[in-house]
């Protein structure tokens, strides 16, 4: 009941913000939505043929990437790559205070898993450090699995993944250095023993990040652990 008029009670808050200060989408400027469909339309997404592991196109029977640094966890995925109008709406969602960009991101998260179902029984998002998430207001990832989670009536996960230190942005290193940045930076509990795990990220570029989180959820004895981002870098 209480959990309802909260919802009821958002939804009219957006409902009376929409009246007053209508959308306008943060790639294109028209008014209407935050993400406009034709802005969504020309993503250019990620098509087969993909290296089943690591998810990047494939232009040859063996992906050099996992060749030289393969994953421990079971796979990783991605919408689209991390180009153009989808560049702009994460940038906005993660540094311009744009929340609301999570619902048609989280949109395409979830016509991807319809499309091409990941074997999961809850989803997990990415966390942030404390002192991060605080800076921000909010941690992009956990809005990104709350939708997923909406739509696909998967429970979402926030408190079995900790981040245990601050480390330093990824976007500043290089592919090995991600993974020195993120070993053992995070920890699981013991609620995700035999469960398979969906793994949920605005973007994935390496998959350093996902692969540390996963080798905690497997040091708990999780049955699977596979990745789910928005966007990838090529």
């Amino acid at each position: 009941m209480i959990a309802q008029f909260t919802h009821d009670a958002s939804l009219l808050r957006q409902a009376l913000l929409d009246l007053f200060f209508p959308p306008r989408c943060v790639v294109c400027r028209q008014i209407g939505e935050w993400f406009c469909a034709p802005c969504r339309q020309a993503i250019n997404r990620i098509l087969p043929p993909i290296c089943q592991q690591c998810g990047r196109p494939l232009n040859r029977t063996d992906c050099p990437y996992c060749q030289k640094l393969p994953l421990q966890i079971n796979g990783t995925r991605a919408v689209a790559f991390f180009e153009g109008s989808v560049r702009q709406a994460i940038h906005a969602l993660k540094y311009n205070h744009r929340p609301e960009l999570a619902r048609p991101l989280g949109a395409l998260l979830s016509d991807y898993f319809s499309a091409h179902p990941i074997p999961a029984d809850a989803l997990v998002p990415i966390p942030l450090h404390p002192e991060r998430e605080h800076a921000r207001g909010y941690n992009q990832a956990r809005l990104l699995a709350q939708e997923l989670g909406r739509h696909s009536n998967l429970p979402v996960w926030n408190d079995v993944l900790t981040r245990t230190r601050h480390t330093r942005p990824q976007v500043e290193l290089d592919a090995v250095d991600r993974r020195d940045n993120v070993h053992d930076a995070f920890v699981a509990t013991e609620r995700v023993t035999g469960a398979r795990i969906l793994l949920i990220d605005d973007v994935c570029t390496t998959g350093a990040t996902m692969d540390a989180c996963g080798q905690a959820l497997q040091a708990r004895a999780a049955k699977s652990v596979w990745g789910l981002a928005v966007a990838r870098s090529r």
